[in-house]
Protein backbone atom coordinates (compact mmCIF):
# COMPACT_ATOMS: atom_id res chain seq x y z
CA UNK A 1 0.00 0.00 0.00
CA UNK A 2 1.06 3.64 -1.09
CA UNK A 3 1.77 5.80 2.09
CA UNK A 4 0.37 9.36 1.46
CA UNK A 5 3.40 11.00 0.07
CA UNK A 6 1.97 13.43 -2.78
CA UNK A 7 -0.22 16.48 -1.88
CA UNK A 8 -3.76 16.26 -3.82
CA UNK A 9 -3.26 17.96 -6.91
CA UNK A 10 -5.79 19.41 -10.05
CA UNK A 11 -4.27 15.55 -12.03
CA UNK A 12 -7.85 14.82 -12.96
CA UNK A 13 -8.92 18.56 -13.72
CA UNK A 14 -11.63 18.38 -16.49
CA UNK A 15 -12.09 13.89 -16.59
CA UNK A 16 -15.02 12.54 -15.76
CA UNK A 17 -14.97 9.19 -14.00
CA UNK A 18 -17.72 6.66 -13.41
CA UNK A 19 -17.28 4.90 -10.31
CA UNK A 20 -18.98 1.55 -10.78
CA UNK A 21 -19.70 -0.03 -7.17
CA UNK A 22 -20.33 -3.91 -6.66
CA UNK A 23 -21.46 -5.93 -3.31
CA UNK A 24 -18.35 -6.42 -1.29
CA UNK A 25 -17.79 -5.29 2.13
CA UNK A 26 -14.58 -3.30 0.42
CA UNK A 27 -17.69 -0.88 -1.13
CA UNK A 28 -17.77 0.94 2.71
CA UNK A 29 -14.06 2.34 1.33
CA UNK A 30 -15.57 3.83 -2.15
CA UNK A 31 -16.62 7.16 -0.21
CA UNK A 32 -13.01 8.16 0.98
CA UNK A 33 -11.91 6.78 -2.64
CA UNK A 34 -14.61 8.98 -4.40
CA UNK A 35 -13.47 11.86 -2.27
CA UNK A 36 -10.05 11.33 -3.06
CA UNK A 37 -10.66 11.41 -7.13
CA UNK A 38 -12.73 14.96 -6.46
CA UNK A 39 -9.61 16.15 -4.84
CA UNK A 40 -7.54 15.54 -7.97
CA UNK A 41 -9.82 17.40 -9.66
CA UNK A 42 -12.31 14.58 -10.98
CA UNK A 43 -15.70 14.97 -11.81
CA UNK A 44 -17.19 11.40 -9.81
CA UNK A 45 -20.16 10.16 -10.78
CA UNK A 46 -21.49 6.78 -8.82
CA UNK A 47 -23.14 3.33 -10.45
CA UNK A 48 -24.24 0.88 -7.91
CA UNK A 49 -25.41 -2.38 -8.02
CA UNK A 50 -28.06 -3.57 -5.93
CA UNK A 51 -25.78 -5.86 -3.53
CA UNK A 52 -23.85 -2.51 -2.95
CA UNK A 53 -26.86 -0.85 -1.52
CA UNK A 54 -27.13 -3.69 0.66
CA UNK A 55 -23.37 -2.58 2.29
CA UNK A 56 -23.40 1.18 1.90
CA UNK A 57 -26.32 3.78 1.63
CA UNK A 58 -26.69 5.42 -2.02
CA UNK A 59 -26.75 8.90 0.29
CA UNK A 60 -23.30 8.19 1.27
CA UNK A 61 -22.22 8.21 -2.23
CA UNK A 62 -24.35 11.47 -2.95
CA UNK A 63 -22.23 12.80 -0.17
CA UNK A 64 -19.31 11.86 -1.71
CA UNK A 65 -19.46 12.68 -5.32
CA UNK A 66 -22.01 15.70 -4.92
CA UNK A 67 -24.09 13.75 -7.60
CA UNK A 68 -26.97 11.71 -8.05
CA UNK A 69 -26.18 7.98 -7.32
CA UNK A 70 -27.25 5.83 -9.99
CA UNK A 71 -28.80 2.73 -8.91
CA UNK A 72 -31.51 1.40 -11.41
CA UNK A 73 -31.23 2.34 -15.42
CA UNK A 74 -34.05 4.78 -16.39
CA UNK A 75 -35.59 6.41 -19.26
CA UNK A 76 -32.55 8.75 -18.84
CA UNK A 77 -30.29 6.10 -20.45
CA UNK A 78 -27.44 7.26 -18.04
CA UNK A 79 -25.14 4.44 -19.42
CA UNK A 80 -25.81 6.35 -22.96
CA UNK A 81 -24.92 9.04 -21.63
CA UNK A 82 -21.76 8.69 -19.73
CA UNK A 83 -20.03 5.60 -21.31
CA UNK A 84 -22.26 5.93 -25.26
CA UNK A 85 -20.16 6.74 -28.19
CA UNK A 86 -19.35 10.62 -27.59
CA UNK A 87 -20.65 10.15 -23.69
CA UNK A 88 -18.99 12.56 -20.85
CA UNK A 89 -17.00 9.44 -18.69
CA UNK A 90 -12.86 9.51 -19.54
CA UNK A 91 -12.82 6.66 -17.47
CA UNK A 92 -15.23 3.50 -16.45
CA UNK A 93 -13.93 2.49 -12.78
CA UNK A 94 -14.79 -0.51 -11.24
CA UNK A 95 -14.05 -0.37 -7.15
CA UNK A 96 -14.42 -2.90 -5.29
CA UNK A 97 -15.42 -5.24 -8.25
CA UNK A 98 -16.25 -8.80 -7.09
CA UNK A 99 -15.78 -12.61 -8.96
CA UNK A 100 -18.73 -12.85 -9.76
CA UNK A 101 -19.08 -8.78 -11.67
CA UNK A 102 -15.53 -10.10 -13.29
CA UNK A 103 -17.65 -12.93 -14.19
CA UNK A 104 -20.42 -11.27 -15.96
CA UNK A 105 -18.00 -8.83 -17.40
CA UNK A 106 -15.88 -11.54 -19.39
CA UNK A 107 -18.65 -13.52 -20.72
CA UNK A 108 -21.19 -10.17 -21.35
CA UNK A 109 -23.40 -10.70 -19.01
CA UNK A 110 -25.50 -7.65 -18.43
CA UNK A 111 -27.85 -8.10 -15.29
CA UNK A 112 -27.41 -4.77 -13.42
CA UNK A 113 -26.46 -1.23 -13.35
CA UNK A 114 -22.57 -1.79 -13.05
CA UNK A 115 -22.30 -4.36 -16.07
CA UNK A 116 -24.81 -2.32 -17.89
CA UNK A 117 -22.40 0.39 -18.18
CA UNK A 118 -19.74 -2.06 -18.58
CA UNK A 119 -21.37 -3.13 -21.47
CA UNK A 120 -21.79 -0.36 -23.02
CA UNK A 121 -18.22 1.16 -22.29
CA UNK A 122 -16.95 -1.95 -24.04
CA UNK A 123 -18.60 -1.07 -27.15
CA UNK A 124 -17.49 2.48 -27.38
CA UNK A 125 -14.47 2.33 -26.72
CA UNK A 126 -14.30 3.91 -23.16
CA UNK A 127 -11.41 2.87 -20.99
CA UNK A 128 -12.61 0.36 -17.91
CA UNK A 129 -10.26 -0.68 -15.13
CA UNK A 130 -11.01 -2.79 -12.62
CA UNK A 131 -10.19 -3.38 -8.93
CA UNK A 132 -10.88 -6.70 -7.21
CA UNK A 133 -11.94 -7.79 -3.90
CA UNK A 134 -13.13 -10.51 -2.25
CA UNK A 135 -11.73 -13.98 -0.16
CA UNK A 136 -8.48 -15.11 -1.07
CA UNK A 137 -10.07 -18.74 -1.98
CA UNK A 138 -12.37 -16.99 -4.56
CA UNK A 139 -9.72 -15.16 -6.17
CA UNK A 140 -7.21 -18.26 -6.69
CA UNK A 141 -10.13 -19.88 -8.04
CA UNK A 142 -8.87 -20.77 -11.64
CA UNK A 143 -12.07 -19.68 -13.67
CA UNK A 144 -11.33 -15.79 -11.78
CA UNK A 145 -8.35 -16.33 -12.87
CA UNK A 146 -9.14 -17.01 -16.63
CA UNK A 147 -11.61 -14.40 -16.66
CA UNK A 148 -9.09 -12.00 -15.54
CA UNK A 149 -6.44 -12.55 -18.06
CA UNK A 150 -9.43 -12.30 -20.81
CA UNK A 151 -10.35 -9.26 -19.71
CA UNK A 152 -6.74 -8.28 -19.77
CA UNK A 153 -6.68 -9.45 -23.76
CA UNK A 154 -9.68 -6.72 -24.33
CA UNK A 155 -7.62 -4.48 -23.12
CA UNK A 156 -9.41 -3.70 -19.10
CA UNK A 157 -6.90 -2.70 -16.95
CA UNK A 158 -6.59 -4.30 -13.52
CA UNK A 159 -5.33 -3.26 -9.93
CA UNK A 160 -4.60 -6.16 -8.29
CA UNK A 161 -5.40 -6.79 -4.83
CA UNK A 162 -3.81 -7.01 -1.41
CA UNK A 163 -3.13 -10.04 -0.18
CA UNK A 164 -3.68 -9.87 3.43
CA UNK A 165 -5.48 -11.97 6.73
CA UNK A 166 -6.79 -14.85 3.92
CA UNK A 167 -8.52 -11.85 1.73
CA UNK A 168 -7.98 -10.48 -1.73
CA UNK A 169 -8.19 -6.30 -0.41
CA UNK A 170 -9.29 -3.76 -2.76
CA UNK A 171 -5.80 -1.62 -3.14
CA UNK A 172 -5.56 1.60 -1.40
CA UNK A 173 -6.98 5.16 -2.57
CA UNK A 174 -3.81 6.46 -3.44
CA UNK A 175 -2.38 3.47 -5.52
CA UNK A 176 -6.06 3.78 -7.37
CA UNK A 177 -5.85 7.53 -7.64
CA UNK A 178 -2.12 6.94 -9.04
CA UNK A 179 -3.30 4.13 -11.67
CA UNK A 180 -6.54 6.45 -12.83
CA UNK A 181 -3.64 9.31 -13.17
CA UNK A 182 -1.61 7.19 -15.62
CA UNK A 183 -4.68 5.51 -17.59
CA UNK A 184 -5.67 9.19 -17.87
CA UNK A 185 -2.80 11.15 -18.38
CA UNK A 186 -1.76 11.08 -21.82
CA UNK A 187 0.90 8.78 -21.34
CA UNK A 188 3.03 11.18 -23.13
CA UNK A 189 6.32 9.14 -21.82
CA UNK A 190 4.70 5.48 -22.73
CA UNK A 191 7.48 3.38 -24.07
CA UNK A 192 10.21 5.00 -22.37
CA UNK A 193 12.33 3.39 -19.81
CA UNK A 194 13.50 5.83 -17.49
CA UNK A 195 16.04 5.10 -14.42
CA UNK A 196 15.97 7.43 -11.10
CA UNK A 197 18.16 7.61 -8.23
CA UNK A 198 17.00 9.16 -5.15
CA UNK A 199 17.76 10.50 -1.46
CA UNK A 200 20.95 10.02 0.32
CA UNK A 201 23.68 7.22 0.46
CA UNK A 202 25.13 5.98 3.80
CA UNK A 203 28.67 4.48 4.28
CA UNK A 204 29.15 2.12 7.42
CA UNK A 205 31.87 3.79 9.93
CA UNK A 206 31.31 0.78 12.14
CA UNK A 207 28.03 -1.91 12.45
CA UNK A 208 25.85 0.72 14.23
CA UNK A 209 27.65 3.89 12.75
CA UNK A 210 27.07 5.71 9.23
CA UNK A 211 27.97 8.77 7.29
CA UNK A 212 25.37 10.60 5.81
CA UNK A 213 23.34 13.68 4.72
CA UNK A 214 20.27 15.26 4.66
CA UNK A 215 18.31 14.58 1.48
CA UNK A 216 15.17 12.61 2.11
CA UNK A 217 15.03 11.07 -1.14
CA UNK A 218 11.69 12.59 -1.47
CA UNK A 219 12.40 14.25 -4.51
CA UNK A 220 13.37 11.30 -5.52
CA UNK A 221 10.11 9.44 -5.45
CA UNK A 222 8.03 12.22 -6.76
CA UNK A 223 9.99 11.59 -9.95
CA UNK A 224 9.31 8.79 -9.76
CA UNK A 225 5.49 8.56 -9.74
CA UNK A 226 5.09 11.62 -11.90
CA UNK A 227 7.35 9.72 -14.71
CA UNK A 228 4.97 6.51 -14.27
CA UNK A 229 1.75 8.76 -14.08
CA UNK A 230 2.93 9.66 -18.20
CA UNK A 231 3.24 6.17 -18.80
CA UNK A 232 6.93 5.30 -18.15
CA UNK A 233 8.58 2.01 -17.29
CA UNK A 234 10.16 3.70 -13.88
CA UNK A 235 12.90 2.03 -11.93
CA UNK A 236 13.97 4.10 -8.41
CA UNK A 237 17.09 3.13 -6.59
CA UNK A 238 16.81 4.35 -3.35
CA UNK A 239 17.98 3.52 0.21
CA UNK A 240 14.02 3.63 1.11
CA UNK A 241 10.89 1.29 0.17
CA UNK A 242 7.79 3.00 -0.92
CA UNK A 243 6.20 -0.24 -2.05
CA UNK A 244 4.28 1.41 -4.96
CA UNK A 245 3.28 -1.44 -7.16
CA UNK A 246 4.16 -0.41 -10.90
CA UNK A 247 7.26 0.96 -9.75
CA UNK A 248 10.64 -1.34 -10.06
CA UNK A 249 12.73 -0.53 -6.70
CA UNK A 250 16.18 -1.18 -5.54
CA UNK A 251 17.08 -0.73 -1.94
CA UNK A 252 20.92 0.39 -1.31
CA UNK A 253 23.30 1.87 1.10
CA UNK A 254 26.61 3.06 -0.13
CA UNK A 255 27.74 4.78 -3.01
CA UNK A 256 29.43 1.45 -4.12
CA UNK A 257 26.15 -0.50 -3.61
CA UNK A 258 24.22 2.94 -5.91
CA UNK A 259 26.73 2.50 -8.85
CA UNK A 260 26.58 -0.96 -9.14
CA UNK A 261 23.29 -1.31 -8.74
CA UNK A 262 22.58 1.22 -11.28
CA UNK A 263 25.09 0.29 -14.00
CA UNK A 264 24.08 -3.27 -13.74
CA UNK A 265 20.41 -2.05 -14.30
CA UNK A 266 21.38 0.21 -17.10
CA UNK A 267 22.59 -2.30 -19.54
CA UNK A 268 19.21 -3.70 -19.97
CA UNK A 269 18.34 -0.96 -22.10
CA UNK A 270 16.89 2.77 -20.35
CA UNK A 271 16.29 5.93 -21.88
CA UNK A 272 17.49 8.23 -19.07
CA UNK A 273 18.92 8.43 -16.52
CA UNK A 274 17.49 11.04 -13.60
CA UNK A 275 20.81 11.28 -11.15
CA UNK A 276 18.19 12.92 -8.51
CA UNK A 277 20.44 10.73 -5.57
CA UNK A 278 22.69 12.93 -2.91
CA UNK A 279 24.79 10.23 -3.23
CA UNK A 280 28.10 10.69 -0.63
CA UNK A 281 31.36 12.35 -1.82
CA UNK A 282 33.50 10.15 0.18
CA UNK A 283 33.98 6.31 1.88
CA UNK A 284 35.87 4.79 4.76
CA UNK A 285 36.97 1.51 6.02
CA UNK A 286 34.40 0.38 8.09
CA UNK A 287 35.46 -1.28 11.18
CA UNK A 288 34.01 -4.88 12.26
CA UNK A 289 33.19 -4.06 15.65
CA UNK A 290 31.12 -0.91 17.53
CA UNK A 291 33.67 1.91 17.65
CA UNK A 292 33.84 2.67 21.30
CA UNK A 293 33.11 6.48 22.67
CA UNK A 294 35.16 6.79 25.42
CA UNK A 295 37.92 8.43 22.96
CA UNK A 296 38.66 10.79 20.11
CA UNK A 297 39.01 8.76 17.21
CA UNK A 298 40.15 10.23 13.34
CA UNK A 299 38.42 8.59 10.44
CA UNK A 300 40.22 8.32 6.91
CA UNK A 301 37.95 9.30 4.16
CA UNK A 302 38.38 8.69 0.66
CA UNK A 303 36.96 9.64 -2.87
CA UNK A 304 33.26 7.38 -3.07
CA UNK A 305 32.84 6.31 -7.29
CA UNK A 306 30.89 8.82 -8.98
CA UNK A 307 28.05 7.84 -10.42
CA UNK A 308 27.51 9.87 -13.40
CA UNK A 309 31.26 10.09 -14.98
CA UNK A 310 30.78 6.21 -14.63
CA UNK A 311 27.52 6.01 -16.49
CA UNK A 312 28.82 8.10 -18.88
CA UNK A 313 32.27 6.30 -19.76
CA UNK A 314 29.90 2.60 -20.41
CA UNK A 315 27.06 4.00 -22.05
CA UNK A 316 28.18 7.04 -24.16
CA UNK A 317 24.91 7.60 -25.85
CA UNK A 318 22.53 7.43 -22.80
CA UNK A 319 20.67 10.95 -21.94
CA UNK A 320 21.24 11.47 -18.63
CA UNK A 321 19.85 14.52 -16.32
CA UNK A 322 22.30 15.32 -12.87
CA UNK A 323 21.55 17.37 -10.16
CA UNK A 324 23.92 20.09 -8.70
CA UNK A 325 23.48 21.19 -5.28
CA UNK A 326 25.49 24.43 -4.05
CA UNK A 327 25.86 26.58 -0.97
CA UNK A 328 26.25 30.28 -0.52
CA UNK A 329 25.98 31.33 -4.09
CA UNK A 330 24.38 33.56 -6.31
CA UNK A 331 22.07 32.41 -9.11
CA UNK A 332 24.53 33.84 -11.37
CA UNK A 333 27.06 31.42 -9.76
CA UNK A 334 24.92 28.42 -9.70
CA UNK A 335 23.64 28.27 -13.01
CA UNK A 336 27.15 28.86 -14.34
CA UNK A 337 28.56 25.92 -12.13
CA UNK A 338 25.52 23.82 -13.43
CA UNK A 339 26.40 24.57 -17.08
CA UNK A 340 29.85 23.78 -16.34
CA UNK A 341 28.59 20.01 -15.09
CA UNK A 342 26.47 19.81 -18.00
CA UNK A 343 29.61 20.55 -20.13
CA UNK A 344 31.97 18.42 -18.41
CA UNK A 345 29.92 14.95 -17.96
CA UNK A 346 27.51 15.19 -20.98
CA UNK A 347 24.41 15.71 -19.48
CA UNK A 348 21.41 16.44 -21.23
CA UNK A 349 19.82 18.66 -18.49
CA UNK A 350 21.19 19.82 -14.41
CA UNK A 351 19.01 20.87 -11.65
CA UNK A 352 20.40 23.02 -9.25
CA UNK A 353 20.27 24.70 -5.98
CA UNK A 354 21.43 26.32 -3.44
CA UNK A 355 21.16 23.86 -0.32
CA UNK A 356 22.15 26.53 2.49
CA UNK A 357 18.29 28.23 1.66
CA UNK A 358 16.36 24.96 1.66
CA UNK A 359 16.09 21.99 -0.32
CA UNK A 360 17.58 19.20 1.41
CA UNK A 361 15.19 17.38 4.03
CA UNK A 362 12.39 19.74 3.30
CA UNK A 363 8.75 19.95 1.16
CA UNK A 364 9.81 22.53 -1.29
CA UNK A 365 12.54 23.96 -3.27
CA UNK A 366 13.97 26.31 -5.34
CA UNK A 367 16.16 25.13 -8.17
CA UNK A 368 17.55 26.16 -11.54
CA UNK A 369 16.36 23.55 -14.68
CA UNK A 370 19.29 24.16 -17.01
CA UNK A 371 19.05 22.78 -20.27
CA UNK A 372 19.77 25.08 -24.00
CA UNK A 373 17.94 27.42 -21.61
CA UNK A 374 17.44 28.18 -17.55
CA UNK A 375 13.95 27.70 -15.77
CA UNK A 376 13.04 28.71 -12.61
CA UNK A 377 11.11 26.52 -10.13
CA UNK A 378 10.02 27.10 -6.77
CA UNK A 379 7.61 25.40 -4.99
CA UNK A 380 6.92 21.71 -3.18
CA UNK A 381 8.96 18.80 -4.76
CA UNK A 382 5.90 17.52 -6.69
CA UNK A 383 5.58 21.00 -8.18
CA UNK A 384 9.11 20.51 -9.17
CA UNK A 385 8.89 16.58 -10.26
CA UNK A 386 5.95 18.15 -12.77
CA UNK A 387 8.13 20.61 -13.99
CA UNK A 388 10.88 18.69 -15.03
CA UNK A 389 9.09 15.68 -16.40
CA UNK A 390 7.42 18.15 -18.98
CA UNK A 391 10.65 19.25 -19.96
CA UNK A 392 12.12 15.87 -20.64
CA UNK A 393 8.71 15.12 -22.78
CA UNK A 394 10.41 17.64 -24.67
CA UNK A 395 13.88 15.94 -25.74
CA UNK A 396 12.33 12.76 -26.61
Amino acid sequence: MISRITRSSKSLEGKTIVLGITGSIAAVRCVELARELGRHGADVHAVMTHAAMGIIHPEAMRYATGKRVITEITGDVEHVEFCGINGRAHLLLIAPCTANTIGKLAHGIDDTSVTTFATTAFGSGVPVMVVPAMHESMYDHPIVAENIKKLRELGVEFIMPVMEEGAAKIAGEDEIVLRVERILGGKTLSGKRILITGGATAEAIDPIRILTNRASGRTGIELALEAFRKGADVTLVHRGRTGIRGIREFNIQSAQEMTDTVLEELSKGYELLISAAAISDFTLTSSRSKIKSDKEITLTLRPAPKLIKEARLRYPELRIIGFKAETGVTADELIKRGRESMESAGLDMVVANDVSSGGMGTEGNDVYIIDEGVKRVSGTKHEIAIALMDKIEEIF
